[in-house]
């Protein structure tokens, strides 16, 4: 699929190289059948209003037909999700994505009673209803909805809020409809000719060893940004404002607070995480200092901060030799795991190339109910492209294993330990990379890759965080959110991170109005936070023996049975505590030494 230079239609993609959505539905008839089934359950809901107090019995009731509901829910968003990344301009998936948000913002405005029904169960009846058989696999979801007592509403005020599930959603959708799909952002001519353009493709053509290539992809990408930065503004606002309004009405202290609550991580983590990546800033500058020596340029640009540092090395892999090196790279795991990614990954459970209108980037979409499904744009040329496979990989065993040993009701792991689980997978095949290199020149070609993972995972999401809580905190403080004070603020923490030796472009604040992932609140953390933990755990497993695998195992398997935090005490790595992401640093610090040596 490489070396193409127009970007194919969905329809000219081989089957082979799609996911296989059939084991949600066989198709849409299918799945139009089963979402009248799911609209005709919610009347049923109401049938338990005022009862979940009355008994152990009562309450079990509700729970056992909700479970019913959410597992169908869950494979109809899944589905109808699904289906609108592999081709965000195709108008009937689109319909049939928003018909199902229509239908799913009833069933949650219909159920919005129980929460705060549950809650306002007295504590030491409660406590006797936990005491019961029944509610035994209900224990840790019931704990955990108790833990949000201090934040419900009441059943209307929790109505209210529940109809407004589908409109929130507008920034983010719109922000997606405008970048992935309206956006054109041309071709640029290289010597095998014109390549596209695109969200996808950007990355590909910043590694690229032609300086003017990069520069010309830059600027013409960056464009489009310029022409629509009111627009993207306005959206990122929107959704900023949204966070904020939700974390007064119930009554957090900010978003920020609100967004941390539900995996008990208090802001301490948050805030040592910058402070001590603050603290290792001159090791980011020294390593830039060298790139811009390697280089041989004047000024280092924004476009120059990707591109592998040793020339003329390419590492190619197909689809089949990057999972066979995954695979091999993995075998510490065991073969249970490796067997099962392999068949995974060779089979259909991955969307393998790019398409016109395809969902950028990528992604990993387990359910409970079937295969964990992933989205890839892959590029063979691009070696991120291998360690990001293996980094979705580890995120869909990690479903795997969940979904196979815990009850639906709480299977769901939380995101701060699903990044630790696919920066693990990339921590191995790192080292197998490494260890068989076949020069030097590889080998420091591999190093600077790493080097370039830790900033992309540790520093620049370290680096959006801090963005995040500080476009937050404007808001929350009295201000404006508008274009120029989203790139100043954003321009201030570009220099801050990039040091004394980036010559930024005018156009390089326009960053901040592109990054999807703003559009979750306050998530972009729990990469630096997940690599931080998965060098710990990484090192852990490869050092050690059968013991140190299972408890490796336990935490894949204990899906949202723990909190984060807690999860990740239990296999020895405790991230209330700034040592594991001064660890990080350490290692990075090790590595730019490394590759200094080398070249």
């Amino acid at each position: 699929m490489s070396g193409t230079t127009t970007i194919s239609k969905r329809d000219d993609i081989p089957v082979a190289h799609t996911w296989d959505l059939s084991i949600l539905f066989p198709g849409e008839k299918a799945w139009e059948e089963e979402l009248k089934e799911y609209e005709g359950m919610i009347p049923q809901v109401e049938k338990f209003k005022g009862t979940l107090g009355t008994s152990a019995q009562n309450l079990k009731k509700c729970l056992d037909f909700m479970n019913k509901i959410e597992i169908l829910e869950e494979r109809l968003g899944h589905y109808a999700f699904l289906r609108t990344a592999e081709d965000a301009g195709n108008s009937d998936q689109q319909g049939r994505f928003a018909r199902f948000m229509a239908i799913s913002s009833k069933a949650h405005a219909a159920a919005s009673y129980q929460t705060p029904e549950i809650q306002a169960i007295p504590d030491n009846t409660m406590e006797e209803f936990l005491k019961s058989d029944s509610l035994a696999d209900f224990e840790i979801a019931l704990r955990k909805i108790l833990h949000f007592k201090p934040h419900v509403l009441s059943a209307d005020e929790e109505r209210l809020l529940a109809l407004q599930a589908e409109s929130a959603q507008t920034p983010t959708k719109a922000f997606g409809a405008l970048t992935d799909v309206d956006l054109d952002f041309g071709t640029i001519d290289t010597p095998l000719g014109p390549k596209p353009l695109s969200q996808s493709t950007f990355s590909t053509f910043l590694i690229d060893p032609d300086r003017e290539i990069r520069r010309k992809a830059f600027e013409q990408f960056y464009q489009q940004f310029e022409s629509h930065k009111n627009t993207l503004a306005n959206l990122y606002a929107g959704s900023v404002n949204y966070d904020i309004y939700l974390s007064r009405v119930r009554g957090y202290e900010n978003a920020r607070s609100m967004a941390l609550y539900p995996d008990k991580v208090p802001d301490e983590v948050y805030d040592n995480l910058i402070k001590v990546i603050h603290d290792n800033l001159p090791t980011l500058h020294k390593y830039y200092a060298l790139r811009k020596k390697i280089l041989g340029v004047e000024e280092l640009r924004h476009y120059d901060v990707y591109v592998p540092l040793v020339k003329d090395v390419r590492i190619r892999h197909t689809f089949a030799e990057a999972v066979e090196v995954i695979v091999k790279a993995l075998e510490p795991l065991g073969q249970e795991y490796t067997d099962t990614l392999k068949e995974g990954l060779l089979g259909r459970w991955v969307d393998r190339y790019e398409n016109k209108g395809k969902h950028s980037g990528a992604f990993s979409y387990g359910t409970f109910t079937s295969d964990p499904y992933i989205l890839m744009n892959y590029k063979e040329e691009v070696l991120r492209d291998l360690f990001t496979l293996a980094h979705e990989g580890g995120h869909s065993m990690h479903s795997w294993f969940s979904s196979r040993n815990n009850p639906f009701q709480h299977y769901h792991y939380a995101i701060f330990e699903a990044e630790v689980a696919s920066t693990f997978n990339e921590q191995l095949l790192a080292k197998f990379l490494l260890d068989n290199a076949e020069s030097e020149e590889v080998q420091a070609y591999l190093i600077g890759k790493l080097v370039d993972d830790i900033i992309a995972t540790i520093f620049r999401q370290t680096m959006f965080a801090e963005f995040e809580h500080k476009t937050h905190s404007m808001v929350e403080d009295g201000g404006a959110l508008t274009v120029d004070s989203l790139r100043k603020e954003y321009r201030k923490l570009l220099e801050r991170y990039f040091g004394p030796e980036m010559k930024l472009e005018e156009v390089s604040d326009l960053e901040g109005l592109r990054i999807p992932h703003f559009y979750r609140s306050f998530y972009v953390y729990k990469y630096a936070t997940g690599l931080s933990a998965s060098i710990a755990l990484a090192e852990k497993v490869m050092e050690g023996g059968d013991k140190e695998r299972e408890e490796y195992f336990a935490f894949l398997k204990s899906g949202g049975s723990r909190y984060p935090l807690e999860s990740l005490k239990l296999v020895g790595v405790d991230m209330g505590k700034p040592e594991p992401v001064q660890a990080a640093m350490d290692k990075f610090k090790d590595l730019v030494e490394q590759l200094e040596k080398l070249l």
